[in-house]
């Protein structure tokens, strides 16, 4: 089976990469960037093509999906993380004082 040939894959599988690839293209990434970053996910999760037997393989790890292109695991950027870390120490201070 040559490189890039998508037949042991299952139709769950090609439609989960088709559904990954959509986002990223509306995110504004390349089709071939969106493509290969849909795949690799999909095999991240699945461990590969699963069309080798009913009932065969280990389960599907979703922490890309929920990962949801986050970098870093943090929505906030460390700027605004500072700012909050500052003005909750200073509410705590003021609280404390009076």
């Amino acid at each position: 089976m040559p490189r890039g040939d998508k037949s042991s894959y299952t139709d769950k599988q090609k439609r989960k990469a088709q559904h990954i690839e959509d986002g990223y293209e509306e995110r504004g990434v390349s089709h071939e960037e969106a493509e290969r970053r849909a795949w690799a996910t999909v095999n991240k999760e699945s461990g590969g093509g699963n069309k080798s037997g009913s009932g065969r393989g280990k389960p599907d790890n979703h922490s890309s999906s929920r990962k949801g292109g986050r970098k870093s695991g943090s929505s906030q950027s460390h700027g605004k993380r500072s700012a909050a870390a500052k003005k909750g120490w200073e509410t705590r201070r003021r609280k404390a004082q009076g």
